[in-house]
């Protein structure tokens, strides 16, 4: 059985100005996505900052998520390292932790050949009980988890059952589909592309653009699957100027401007993020407004 069909929110992990994590804030994230029709939380993923989190930090961010949560949606703890030890260790806290899945991203920097990638991902996933969604994003990790790989390792690692797929690369998804023939379930990694990914057999999106629009990108998911391929599309396609604004700095940097910006208080950055370029900031807040979405802050 599927994690979870719809839109999962990649949500943001709100800070204070000094760089610590504001729990309170993100109780509040969390419950607004819950109320606005979000089907699953992914916490601690490249959206959350994990990459900047201590391992205290980034366990009880899951934590925090999976208590406030307490069964609504799925909660699906991003634990994935470019050191397949590390990944072990964090994957096995969270699972103790009442983490629902896991999102593992291909291992980044060192990055690793398509038989090291086999190896990670089978020595994580051997590790814990709970579900594994693998985390293409070669534009982030210079790594890319090919068609025939992502395949195997379905295949032939029972608790590997999904992908996010963020190549951007719509080709590499449609033959990792014909290849997998139903053994692994898709989520698209990419705003822009929820709607193709849906015409391959995907199930849903693991979303950015959810933080600021979760009703919006839940219904694009929901009206295709229900055979409303019309909605969804018109919303695809009204969406695709502000999924360009969102992506114009580095993520999380627009998104969590656009929450502040919409006067939720995600907060500060932790370095190497900083503040956007004020044009692109500008940019956003137009791209907002044409979207619908108020604006307290200009």
């Amino acid at each position: 059985m599927a994690i979870f069909k719809g839109a999962g929110v990649a949500i943001v992990t709100p800070m204070f100005d000094n760089g610590e994590v504001n729990y309170d804030k993100l109780g509040e994230l969390l419950e607004y996505q819950i109320a606005n029709s979000t089907d699953a939380i992914i916490i601690c993923g490249t959206t959350g900052e994990a990459s900047t989190l201590t391992h205290d930090e980034h366990l009880d961010v899951i934590k925090y998520a999976v208590d406030k949560v307490a069964k609504r949606v799925p909660v699906i703890a991003g634990t994935g390292s470019n050191c397949t030890e590390t990944a072990i260790y964090l994957s096995v806290e969270a699972e103790k932790r009442g983490a629902d899945a896991l999102l593992q991203v291909t291992p980044y920097y060192n990055k690793a050949t398509q038989k090291g990638l086999i190896r990670h991902f089978t020595a994580v996933a051997e590790a814990v009980n709970i579900p594994i969604i693998l985390y293409n994003v070669p534009g982030r990790t210079g790594c890319n988890i090919q068609p025939e790989t992502a395949v195997y390792l379905a295949k032939n690692v029972k608790n590997i059952v999904a992908i996010k797929e963020a190549s951007g690369n719509i080709a590499q998804v449609a033959k990792l589909m014909s290849l997998a023939d139903g053994c692994i379930d898709l989520y698209s990694g990419e705003d822009g592309q929820v709607v193709p990914a849906l015409s391959l057999g995907g199930l849903g999106v693991i979303s950015v653009l959810s933080n600021i629009a979760p009703k919006e990108t839940h219904d694009m998911v929901m009206s295709y699957l229900n055979g409303d391929v019309e909605t969804s599309r018109k919303i695809q396609l009204k969406a695709i100027p502000l999924v360009d604004a969102l992506f114009c700095e580095v993520n999380p940097i627009p998104v969590k401007t656009a929450l502040n910006i919409m006067g939720m208080n995600a907060g500060a950055f932790r370095g190497p993020m900083c503040e956007m370029e004020e044009a692109n900031r500008q940019k956003l807040i137009q791209a907002m407004k044409d979207f619908g979405i108020k604006c307290c802050e200009e």
